[in-house]
């Protein structure tokens, strides 16, 4: 699950051009009501839905189909000093993968993302 730090924060908004995915965010922003929650969304080239994913949530998503290109505007230029991120299997978040978690294919530095409660976050609800 992904983010990029205040003052780097990105709104993402996404869309599945091919294939299917399965995307999931997950708010981020201390003192939210929604702190720790997720939602789950199918994107396909099916139903041609598109995700607004708002600053202050991570964001992250499995493949359903091979052959999956997915298309990304983003309103900020991507800073890799504020690149972060938090574990997809976190059992705090409890995240429904429609799909074995052992069957998941991740880079290395998805391997090693810390759970949410060990996250360095600076994102504040009610704050932009």
């Amino acid at each position: 699950m992904h983010f990029q730090r205040a003052p780097y924060a990105q709104t993402k908004l996404l869309r599945a051009v091919t294939g299917v995915i399965y995307d999931v965010i997950v708010d981020v922003r201390k003192s939210s009501p929604t702190y720790g929650k997720w939602e789950g969304f199918i994107l396909s080239e099916y139903n041609h839905r598109q995700l607004l994913v708002p600053k202050g949530f991570a964001h992250g998503f499995v493949t359903l189909t091979p052959n999956v290109n997915v298309a990304y505007k983003v309103d900020g230029y991507y800073n890799p000093e504020a690149d972060g991120g938090i574990a997809f299997d976190d059992p705090d978040l409890a995240i429904n993968w429609p799909m074995p978690v052992e069957h998941l294919i991740l880079s290395e530095k998805d391997k090693h993302h810390p759970q949410l409660k060990d996250a360095d976050l600076n994102f504040v609800y009610g704050k932009d």
